[in-house]
């Protein structure tokens, strides 16, 4: 059955113009799934059943699988039997009616101004690491792009002048601004340490490595960790922690959801809504320290 996955995936990305993200989240689903009919003793796919999907579901939930995980794993299977029932590998499709369980939608876990601000001096401006490190984190924190987005742009992606970032993928495109802070950064980083760390003068990317490539996601998230550590902060800290950051302190001070949604890339406003707890929170704070009877 594991024949399939290699089609399907190629299928996800070239037909279905799905992020290599995404694929890699879908095929990951899909094999634990093919893993666990093996288990059972099931080698052909056309004889799984409505049944063997929902046993899997509680079979996850059984190992204590967050109902995001459960969510995401029916998404993917989803997808996998409509291939399969589009090339004739199967003639239903088990996973039609099945429905979802709901998801609990936490708050994000974010940073403090405090500690953001104890993280961003970490990086040493005495070599080119500490500078392109530095302008990374003023960057993410300032615009709230995806850590994907961070390490896509390119150096025809940002304009210091004009101080703002594009990110772009195949179906849309989006303008960020930044503050003077990043932009600051963004500067020495562009006409200091990129030209010395880079080896190819055709090199595009903006943040390179210390090979002189693209920075990586896996190198990024070593940035942030060795940052982490040498601020003291004990509370978990991922590169998506800035993104969160960045919505929850804008919607603090007052920003509108609208522009959030804009300047976040989400696709629907539900996305960003789940920031409005920060403001419930500062609300019950104010309340709590200046009403007499709180």
């Amino acid at each position: 059955m594991e024949a399939y996955i290699d089609e399907y995936t190629d299928f996800m990305a070239r037909v279905c113009h799905k992020s290599e993200n995404t694929v890699e989240s879908y095929r990951r689903d899909v094999l634990q799934y093919l893993t666990y009919l093996k288990e059972l003793g099931i080698t052909n796919i056309k004889k799984t059943t409505k049944t063997t999907v929902l046993s899997y579901l509680l079979n996850l939930k059984k190992k204590g699988r967050a109902t995001s995980t459960m969510s995401r794993a029916l998404a993917s299977l989803r997808s996998f039997y409509l291939y399969l029932l589009q090339n004739g590998s199967v003639d239903t499709d088990p996973t039609v009616s099945l429905m979802a369980p709901p998801v609990e939608k936490k708050p994000p876990k974010v940073l403090s101004n405090e500690e953001v601000d104890v993280l961003l001096e970490q990086p040493r401006l005495s070599d080119n690491k500490g500078i392109r490190d530095k302008a990374m984190l003023e960057v993410l924190y300032a615009t709230g792009i995806r850590v994907s987005e961070l390490i896509g742009l390119n150096v025809g992606d940002v304009n210091v002048q004009l101080g703002f970032v594009r990110c772009h993928n195949s179906k849309s495109e989006r303008t960020v601004p930044m503050g003077h802070k990043a932009v600051n950064a963004l500067k020495l980083y562009i006409e200091t340490s990129r030209a010395a760390m880079i080896k190819d003068e055709n090199e595009s990317a903006l943040f390179v490595n210390c090979s002189g490539s693209r920075m990586s996601r896996q190198g990024f998230w070593k940035v942030i960790k060795q940052y982490q550590h040498s601020a003291g902060i004990e509370k978990e800290i991922t590169p998506h922690s800035l993104r969160h950051s960045f919505a929850a302190h804008l919607v603090e001070n007052g920003a509108d959801l609208q522009s959030l949604k804009e300047m976040m890339g989400h696709a629907d406003i539900s996305s960003t809504q789940i920031y409005t707890c920060f403001v419930d929170e500062k609300i019950r704070s104010v309340y709590e320290h200046a009403h007499p009877r709180a």
